[in-house]
């Protein structure tokens, strides 16, 4: 096991020795005068601290996977391949790589802030690992100066791999593999356990240890409140938590398995999925972000809680004292609480293979793209003919955790979606939850949208 925070930095060893494991990979950068990446947001929202990492991409091949530096603790880095903007013109002789090049031809930077975290993405995402679309590469960067049009016609232009780049040769070779790493410094501690059972282990020891998962949401509350943890414990490296799997009627997805994952496996076979996942953060969050950690969080806002309403999926918890099952429904127990116990990790999230006959997400928030909801909905029904057998109608934003608006479903049941069910649906709903205003909306705008969403499903897939 390491114990401390080796890794690769531009084609060079970097040691981490003796730094505390709450500071960020985007403050021990600028901190070691790597300040080509950029502080913005601190929060994930900008890329402009966008950096690459090189990740597996089958056993023998890598890719580049771009992050937000600012949302990784340093300690999650360690034994990794690590790319800023400065490695891009080392490695190519000093000269300036095609993305970069590109962005000095179009005139794709103005300001310059933002534009080490375009080059980046654009490397990462649509260079190196060609998209057809460019607008959706740069997707979770902010140009302040609203310089899209020539960022994107810099995108455009590199849209093949330049021969003999050194950086495209390097994704014909393994990436490192993720292991076991205890590391302690500054008053505080990091330990990531390669197996389940000496995560559990750790866990029983220490119930105390914040459980890191991505981090995306954590690190967000050590940016923003200075928080210092003395303890973490990440759940990166263990293989048991990671992973899609299908068993019978069940999908069954690791907790630690990330968006990006979900996406790439199970977004053309799970709809709700495939409606959700573009309205997730951004794609630099989601390739950290994890679908236990969503879960654990507990927030009432929270992206996927509905949709898993929606399908009834149910929640494999373990400990030392061995495995429970719990449904969704009862796993949110508070504001910010859950079902988890002290000594427990949530394992896996299962949800059933077959789809509903009808299936919606929406997402009522104030930028339509990579921000927080101020009320989510997420509606599954299934039909017997021409009428409903089961209907799920879950919503985010509408009280202390994340619920099902039980009565509404059950008056639908044995009835056809016409316009006599949504007006008794529409009532029941609406008088289900007492949502409180806050600064994303009002409690009478939250209010009236439990109602309106549901007319929109109707709108949508009702005969």
């Amino acid at each position: 096991m390491s114990e401390g925070i080796a890794f690769t930095l531009n084609g060079e060893r970097v040691d981490g020795a003796g730094v505390d494991p709450n500071t960020t990979l985007l403050h021990f950068l600028r901190g070691s005068g790597r300040t080509g990446t950029k502080e913005a947001c601190a929060e994930g929202e900008c890329g402009a601290c966008a950096v690459a990492c090189v990740v597996a991409d089958g056993d023998a091949r890598s890719r580049y996977q771009v992050v937000n530096s600012c949302l990784v603790l340093l300690p999650e880095v360690a034994g990794a391949e690590v790319w800023t903007v400065e490695g891009l013109r080392g490695l190519a002789n000093g000269e300036l790589h095609p993305v970069q090049r590109a962005m000095v031809e179009h005139g794709g930077s103005q300001c310059g802030y933002c534009t080490p975290g375009f080059v980046m993405t654009l490397f990462a995402r649509h260079y190196a690992r060609p998209r057809p679309d460019a607008r959706s590469a740069i997707a979770g960067n902010l140009c302040r100066c609203t310089g899209y049009r020539a960022i994107l016609a810099a995108a455009e232009s590199v849209s093949e791999v330049a021969a003999g780049d050194p950086h495209a040769a390097r994704l014909e070779r393994p990436a490192p593999p993720v292991t076991a790493v205890r590391f302690e410094a500054g008053g505080a501690s990091y330990a990531r356990p390669a197996t389940l059972a000496e995560a559990l282990a750790a866990r029983a020891a220490h119930p105390d240890a914040a459980l890191l998962a991505g981090g995306t949401d954590l690190v967000v509350e050590r940016n923003q409140d200075g928080r210092h943890r003395e303890r973490w414990l990440s759940l990166g490296a263990i293989p048991e938590l990671s992973g899609i799997d299908e068993q019978g009627a069940e999908f069954v997805i690791g907790a630690c398995t990330t968006w990006e994952a979900i996406e790439a496996q199970l977004g053309s076979r799970v709809p709700l999925f495939a409606q959700l996942i573009p309205l997730f953060a951004s794609p630099l969050i989601r390739a950290r972000a994890t679908i236990g950690g969503n879960l654990c969080t507990a927030s009432p806002v929270g992206d996927a809680a509905p949709v898993l309403l929606a399908l009834d999926a149910t929640l494999d918890v373990a400990s030392v004292r061995g495995r429970r099952r719990v449904p969704v429904s009862e796993w949110f127990t508070g504001h910010r609480r859950s079902a988890l116990a002290a000594d427990e990790l949530l394992a896996a999230v299962r949800i059933p293979n077959s789809p509903p006959g009808a299936g919606r997400f929406f997402k009522v928030s104030k930028r339509e793209l990579d921000d927080i909801s101020s009320v989510s909905g997420a509606f599954a029904v299934w039909f017997d003919g021409g009428v409903v057998a089961r209907a799920r109608f879950a919503y985010g934003g509408v009280a202390a955790t994340p619920v099902r608006a039980t009565a509404a479903e059950a008056l639908l049941v044995g009835r056809r979606m016409d316009a006599a069910s949504l007006r008794d649906c529409r009532a029941a709903a609406a008088g289900a939850f007492a949502p409180i205003g806050d600064v994303r909306a009002s409690a009478g705008y939250r209010a009236a949208m439990v109602a309106e969403l549901l007319a929109k499903l109707w709108h949508e897939v009702a005969p």
